[in-house]
């Protein structure tokens, strides 16, 4: 609440030496009478009279309360925003590959991913996010959706057995992996939208190479940021399903990325190449991209003010009436 004349209020000041003036006159308008001792009158019980003998002068001082309030013109105010998001379309697209699950990101690279990606789907709710993976082959896990609790569901449910399951070839096809997720955003409407592609290896499937992918991405206004994750160590790791079990046997598995045609992407799309040796280093990148990419809004507020006096005459009025009541009929003095 806010008052639109407050110097009114500095009359509220008055009741101070009213307040004295009330007391020193009650005592020296009050009758006496001369006791040889008042012991007896010690404690003698007082009446609900004499109790209440000051009501007047509070409902008094709450009357001119009221009237000083009302001259300073309370008013209240209805808060009225529009708030206009200019949401950007995302699409991740993923590598699930069976080397995704090397050890050299904790606990392996795909959980990594997945955890990081996970962050930045959740610090981003304005926006429409999908996932796309790839293998050997490429498919859409969740179409762009706002609703993230449903695509983090999806993307928790991610894992490399993918391949060994038989669900896609294994492999490493980006271009089928980046033209998956461009075609997800041709009907795309925002002004901003951006595939982000982290794979761990170089394109040796798929009928489309990422270069062209790239291209494709650039004429629809689709800007490609590229993360290249994990180190260039060997590891020993292979996984083949006997009997429906998934079982891991050790053998030599060279990770080999193409780290010139993922620059080369993201050059051809004005986007950016990252690599990504560790948790930390892939944490920051998605925290670059998340900067890099805020969504847009715009807020307008406006404010519309009111008079709220009413209140406050009533409780005058009441008060007034009270207090004359009360001098006339219970609490009425007598010279």
């Amino acid at each position: 609440m806010e008052f639109a004349n407050k110097g009114y209020l500095f009359l509220l000041l008055l009741i101070i030496p009213y307040v004295l003036w009330y007391f020193l006159k009650r005592r020296r308008a009050e009758p006496t009478m001369r006791m040889s001792d008042t012991y007896a009158y010690q404690f003698a019980p007082k009446s609900w009279r004499v109790r209440l003998v000051h009501l007047p002068m509070l409902l008094r001082i709450l009357t001119f309360t009221m009237v000083v309030l009302v001259l300073a013109r309370p008013q209240t105010h209805n808060a009225r925003g529009t708030r206009t998001v200019e949401g950007i379309d995302i699409m991740m697209a993923m590598d699930v590959s069976t080397s995704m699950e090397l050890p050299d990101l904790r606990p392996n690279r795909l959980e990594a991913a997945k955890s990081v990606a996970a962050e930045f789907v959740t610090g981003r709710p304005d926006d429409n996010i999908g996932l796309t993976v790839f293998a050997g082959e490429s498919f859409t896990k969740c179409p762009m959706t706002t609703d993230h609790a449903t695509l983090l569901n999806q993307l928790n449910d991610l894992h490399t057995d993918i391949a060994a399951r038989g669900v896609i070839e294994d492999g490493t096809a980006i271009g089928m992996g980046l033209a998956n997720a461009v075609n997800r955003l041709k009907d795309s409407k925002a002004k901003s939208k951006i595939v982000i592609l982290l794979t761990d290896g170089s394109n040796n499937r798929g009928e489309i190479s990422p270069l062209t992918a790239a291209e494709i991405a650039k004429k629809m206004g689709v800007r490609v940021y590229t993360i290249c994750v994990g180190t260039d160590m060997k590891f020993f790791t292979n996984q083949v399903v006997v009997g429906g079990m998934v079982q891991t046997y050790n053998q030599p598995v060279s990770s080999t990325m193409d780290e010139k045609t993922l620059k080369e992407i993201a050059k051809t799309t004005d986007g950016n190449f990252y690599r990504a040796t560790n948790n930390a280093e892939l944490k920051q990148i998605y925290k670059d991209i998340d900067q890099l990419e805020k969504t847009k809004f715009k807020e307008t507020k406006f404010t519309v003010w009111y008079d709220d006096y009413q209140p406050f005459v009533w409780v005058a009025i009441i008060s007034l009436l009270l207090e004359i009541l009360l001098r006339n009929t219970v609490l009425r003095r007598v010279p």
